[in-house]
């Protein structure tokens, strides 16, 4: 009968303290339970709200919820795809919410309050900066090495309709990210010679490497680049760059006073890099050496490879 008694009003008493928590959703979904008593402070005798404590839960809230707005892009045809909005808390609106149970009693439910997030680049300024061509360049590469040829599709899309800002610093491994299995890069076993691989992603130096004949073309403030250790042949003596995710990147500094934008596009076996802006762009063009159109020379690094 004891027992019976004890769990009755442990029970009831769990009820209390759940009773006491503030429920937070969003869209009618659960995301979290907290109680005022974790955000409660006292300073001189005086209680007050741990500000701390309540800008974690801001910014865990964001790392639940919140959305990256989309960005405007250029189709395969062509055509301007509008970007889309993103979201985040509404930091003054849930404080107002958040305080109001805060300083009350009992239990609530508090609907997340959020704001849009405008994407940087819409449908006016890719239309208003892809009209001047101000760097271009060609390589070729063997489309039957289809390993390679995936990853060069890859890593060419993931640079394709970027925008570049005035002083804004270019990062060949923040943009493209890093090379797995889980983006769907593959391993290359046939690369080309003077290409070191990374065992997943071969063929990606060959897109940082027209990427930045591109942007010295463009005349471009080129901040970082590496060559290869051995001279590649796909582009002249001494105009690669290498980049792998846990050491080169090749980086580059827009710094003229317009947006410039990277077009990339993968033809059969040739890749192309432009660099576009608008109309009133002041810019300094260089004169660079075209990569030769003859195939590059490529060697089997697997182990089947090696042993024949």
């Amino acid at each position: 009968m004891k027992f019976i008694t004890l769990s009755i009003y442990l029970l009831a008493f769990q009820l209390f303290i759940q009773d006491d928590d503030l429920t937070i959703v969003d869209d009618g979904e659960e995301i979290l339970d907290v109680n005022r008593e974790q955000f409660e402070a006292e300073f001189l005798g005086q209680p007050f709200v741990n500000e701390t404590e309540t800008q974690k839960l801001i910014d865990e809230l964001n790392q639940e919820i919140s959305q990256k707005p989309l960005n405007a892009k250029i189709g395969e045809s062509g055509e301007i795809i509008p970007g889309e909005d993103g979201s985040k808390v509404y930091k003054k609106a849930f404080l107002e919410k958040f305080y109001h149970y805060l300083h009350g009693t009992g239990s609530s439910t508090l609907q997340v309050p959020k704001i849009a997030i405008s994407p940087k680049v819409d449908v006016e300024m890719l239309a208003n900066i892809r009209t001047k061509q101000i760097g271009h360049y060609v390589t070729y590469f063997n489309s039957s090495n289809k390993e390679r040829t995936h990853n060069i599709h890859l890593a060419s899309e993931a640079i394709d309709s970027h925008v570049v800002f005035p002083g804004d610093i270019f990062s060949f491994n923040k943009v493209v990210g890093k090379r797995t299995k889980d983006k769907g890069y593959k391993e290359a076993p046939v690369i080309v010679k003077g290409e070191v691989t990374e065992g997943i992603g071969g063929g990606i130096c060959q897109v940082s490497s027209t990427l930045y004949n591109s942007v010295a073309n463009a005349g471009l403030d080129v901040k970082e680049r590496y060559s290869h250790s051995k001279s590649v042949p796909y582009v002249p003596s001494g105009r690669d760059a290498t980049v792998s995710w846990y050491g080169p990147d090749f980086t580059f500094e827009n710094q003229y006073n317009q947006p410039v934008l990277i077009r990339s596009n993968v033809y059969g076996g040739q890749m192309s890099i432009t660099i576009y802006s608008s109309d009133v762009i002041n810019f300094d063009p260089q004169n660079i050496p075209e990569a030769s159109d003859k195939l590059p020379e490529e060697k089997d690094t697997s182990a089947q490879g090696i042993n024949q």
